[in-house]
């Protein structure tokens, strides 16, 4: 009787459901409002397949619509009491509540101080320490730098026809202000800023500005497969036509620009687009100053980007998305390419407006991304999907490298500007311009051989050589710890120093192309100046953090036969709860959602500290398949006898290898349709195919299904996906007469974390039987991961100041794999199970990938004796402990031989063919 009831209250409480939910479906939305209501850091996992994205959409858009209704009644109850202000005492005056109501919610004050600094999205110019140097970049975005009316004059200069002067790379003074926190350039107060928008547009602004006000749900996941799929539910709910909606995305994926394009590479799209902006802010500029009878011609080469020539069409694009309903990325891309309009920017300027932003991890998650994109988290909704992996997604944005050759390029461009101007520049910019050549020199004497820097020597595989230290240890050694790196920072970014440099070196570059003793490498598009610049900038912030906040590596290498150099610095940030208790301290509520996200306690250490344990709202749910719809089985032997061992020591060798091989030409004569086996890496899955090839298993296993391989470019997977699934569904009719090879279906070798192991459905025929080879713990040779874990044995210690002690020191651990099992074995909890849930988050992500809908079945064979071994055996808890429990609950942990798991096999297909005939 309760369950009756509870089915009829989601039709009155979440009427926007496309179809009847499944009581677990209900009991997520409910759990999700609740989440909603209390506001703060909540967690709901739900398996893969059970329907999670339409329960987030259709819970999480239906409290925006009762939360608004909510406010909408109390502002009619009370019309004298702002609705953005609640908590405000009835006898403050108007002009209070206007001012805190400005403030928050982006009002006309913001507005104003905008205009101003002449910035097009985010905050003015004045915004501490440690934000990224990311921002110079992304303001450029808009084509809307600080920009005064004296720099307006020199870059009409620079695209003169006539001869060039250098006077339009010289800088403007720049006064250290040494009583105070920063330096400043010299402006005028009443400078006017340069903008590309019309008057117009400035409306449009302004109304913009209005809309930002309003309740926002930011939605966003891991790739951009995974926002269309979001998108293709939220059609199927009436939100997608009542609700505002947008999607963000990268420019290497909006980009509609031909020429631009064809770079390829994502950071060299991003130049060349920031590049056609600046372009197009000097044309404006030019204009701007022909009234003094200048005869300079138009070019084509410096009008900007043709597809933003008409900010008419960007108008137009924005009312398009408005009629249109939700859009995804390529929606978004063919009506601007149908418009000629571009896509990237027009679905950015619709954020303000929108009810719904969805977007990829890296535009919400990274500060200087969230400020360039105009993202307002201030008591908002913000829904985290795919969340299994967050803390070290999350630090991973932050960390920053810089190569050998990069800094060489920065440091000789540097050198040659200051000899340039080094008479005309003023005292403040030559005491920074001098002391980032010395800071350059410095780094660069890190990464050469036989200098006298004093950093520990190690030796490591293949002539590299590694050295990981903390950032005072480094800074000390360098000899560079007595620079103000904040003060440099914000001179950076403040100063316009690297568009000046670079512009200078590339026409000097122009002016050398044809002498037989200049170098043209370093100009390249490969190693620009302005992405060596944005490299040094990023490392010099990231100095700027904590001692115990992150690690610097240092790699030295050995040069090529080619004599190209290699080496590089990198900085890895380590913590990732003061970034994350930034979204926290803004929005409303912040939802992680999954399916699988436990352990809970490791990500509630790394990522929110401080919330109590029992303060920590998680959900979890079972499956909506039944039991027997799933046959999971640890398969410890093969057909031979031979125990699977596919540990590190173990998995290459030739005897190894022949089992398995053995163990799926035995598989494809009982496992209709199709089967995917995942391997622990590209390298191995090569090196088990070369060897069944060679020794003809592979000829036995192609006699009944077909064979196919995950591509490592992951621009290939969907065409190799569609082929496998048409292969299966032809194969698997059995005519004998076109199928005289008696194939039934197809096999698919795949690897744990590439494409198809990640947001990939194979549903139904696609994925009969899962068959996961090993344990894919990640290599102890990965430094950095060695350095994540000794962070984490440390977590949670009484005596945070003193890390943990590991029988293997720093200066002997060198990216050498018995060295980081040392180091592993050394850890007593928190640093091993990391480790070991590293593994299993990517075991349960492969093997989730089978079961998709209600109807579905599937067979999942765990490979390896560790599976089905005694945990008081092994120093590790028991893998299978880590398991999603819907799988655990019916996991056949232990065969006595092969011949037992054939005829599980054989049971269970046979029952789910004859269930799903009937």
């Amino acid at each position: 009787m309760e369950q009756v009831e509870e089915e009829g209250k989601w039709e009155s409480k979440f009427p926007a459901f496309p179809y009847k939910p499944y009581s677990i479906q209900i009991d997520f939305m409910n759990s999700l409002y609740h989440s909603l209501n209390k506001g703060g850091v909540s967690m709901l996992e739900s398996p893969t397949g059970t329907g999670k994205t339409l329960s987030i959409i259709c819970s999480a858009l239906q409290w925006v619509v009762d939360r608004r209704q909510q406010q909408k009644s109390e502002k009619e109850g009370d019309s004298g009491k702002n609705r953005d202000d609640e908590r405000g005492s009835d006898d403050e005056p108007d002009w209070m509540k206007g001012f805190v109501v400005n403030k928050d919610g982006q009002g006309q004050e913001k507005k104003n101080k905008t205009k101003k600094y002449g910035v097009g999205f985010g905050k003015p110019d004045k915004r501490g320490n440690q934000e990224s140097c990311r921002d110079l970049f992304s303001q450029r975005m808009e084509g809307e730098d600080l920009v005064t009316k004296k720099e307006g004059e020199n870059l009409q200069k620079k695209n003169d026809a006539v001869e060039l002067s250098d006077e339009e790379f010289l800088l403007e003074d720049y006064e250290s202000d040494e009583e105070g926190s920063g330096g400043k350039s010299k402006r005028k107060a009443g400078g006017g800023s340069l903008s590309l928008s019309s008057d117009g547009e400035e409306e449009e602004d302004h109304s913009d500005e209005e809309e930002e006000e309003k309740l926002k749900v930011y939605f966003c996941s891991r790739t951009h497969s995974q926002l269309s799929q979001f998108i293709k539910e939220l059609r199927k709910t009436e939100f997608a036509n009542e609700m505002q909606v947008v999607c963000l995305g990268s420019r290497k994926n909006f980009c509609i620009n031909k020429e631009v394009l064809k770079l390829g590479n994502s950071n060299r799209i991003n130049e060349r687009c920031l590049e056609l902006q600046k372009n197009n802010k000097k044309e404006v500029s030019k204009i701007k100053n022909l009234g003094a009878g200048g005869r300079i011609r138009r070019t084509k080469a410096c009008s900007g980007c043709p597809m933003l020539r008409k900010p008419k069409l960007q108008r137009q694009f924005r009312g398009e998305i408005s009629q249109q309903g939700a859009l995804d990325i390529e929606d978004l891309v063919n009506l601007g390419r149908n418009m000629g309009t571009c896509p990237y920017y027009g679905s950015r300027s619709m954020v303000p407006a929108a009810d719904l932003v969805i977007l990829p991890y890296q535009s919400l998650l990274s500060k200087s991304s969230r400020e360039s994109l105009g993202l307002n988290l201030k008591n908002n909704i913000v829904i985290i999907d795919e969340a299994h992996n967050l803390a070290d997604s999350l630090i991973s944005m932050y960390d920053s490298k810089i190569s050998l050759l990069q800094l060489e390029n920065v440091h000789s461009h540097i050198g040659r500007y200051f000899e340039r101007f080094r008479n005309l520049l003023g005292p403040g910019n030559r005491r920074y311009i001098q002391t980032l050549m010395v800071l350059t020199q410095a780094l660069l004497r890190s990464l050469l051989e036989g200098t006298s820097v004093d950093l520990p020597q190690t030796s490591g595989a293949n002539g590299v050589f590694y050295v990981s230290m903390a950032i005072n240890d480094f800074l000390f050694s360098l000899n560079i710890d007595n620079i103000n790196l904040v003060k440099l920072v914000q001179y950076i970014k403040e100063s316009n120093i690297i568009h000046k440099v670079s512009s200078y070196g590339d026409k000097m570059a122009s002016l050398q192309k044809s002498s037989a003793h200049y170098d043209t490498r370093e100009f390249s598009e490969e190693e620009s100046t302005l992405s060596g610049f944005r490299a040094l900038s990023d490392m010099l912030q990231s100095l700027t953090n904590n001692n115990g906040d992150g690690r610097i590596i240092v790699s030295r290498s050995q040069p090529t036969c080619s004599g190209q150099k290699g080496g590089y610095i990198k900085y890895v940030m380590l913590t990732g709860e003061k970034i994350f208790s930034e979204i926290v301290d803004q929005a409303h509520a912040v939802l992680l959602a999954g399916g699988t996200l436990q352990p809970v306690e490791e990500t509630r250490e790394r990522l929110f500290p401080w919330l109590p344990p029992n303060q920590l709202h998680f959900f979890t749910c079972s499956h909506i398949v039944p039991p027997e719809s799933i046959l999971p089985v640890a398969v410890s032997r093969g057909p031979s006898g031979q125990s699977f061992d596919f540990s590190y020591s173990s998995r290459s060798s030739s005897i190894m290898i022949q089992e398995l091989g053995l163990l799926l030409c035995n598989l494809v004569t009982v496992v209709p349709e199709g089967i995917v086996v995942f391997f622990s890496s590209f390298d191995y899955e090569g090196q088990v195919h070369d060897a069944w090839k060679a020794s003809g298993i592979m000829e036995r296993i192609m006699k009944k299904k077909r064979l196919f391989r995950e591509p490592r470019k992951s621009m290939d997977v969907e065409s190799v996906l569609k082929e496998y699934k048409e292969t299966i569904n032809t194969l698997s009719i059995g005519d004998s007469k076109e199928n005289p090879a008696s194939q039934s279906g197809a096999i698919l070798l795949a690897v744990v974390g590439g494409k198809i192991s990640e947001g990939i459905n194979l549903s139904d025929g696609m994925g009969r039987c899962i068959v996961m080879v090993g344990l894919p713990y990640p290599s102890p040779s990965d430094i950095e991961l060695i350095e994540r874990v000794k962070h984490i044995e440390g977590l949670g210690t009484s005596n945070p100041m003193k890390p943990p002690k590991f029988s293997v020191t720093e200066e002997a651990y060198n990216g050498d794999v018995k060295a980081g099992f040392d180091i592993l074995r050394s850890c007593r909890r928190r640093g091993k199970e990391y480790y070991e849930n590293l593994c299993m988050k990517a075991v349960n992500q492969s093997i989730g990938r089978a079961i998709r809908h209600v109807n579905d079945y599937a067979a999942i064979l765990l490979v390896d004796a560790r599976y089905s071994s005694d945990p008081s055996n092994r120093s590790l808890s028991h893998p299978t402990n880590k398991l999603p429990q819907w799988i655990k609950n019916r996991l056949v942990s232990s065969t006595d031989s092969y011949g037992e798991v054939h005829r599980l096999l054989h049971q269970f297909f046979r029952f789910n063919k004859k269930r799903g005939s009937q």
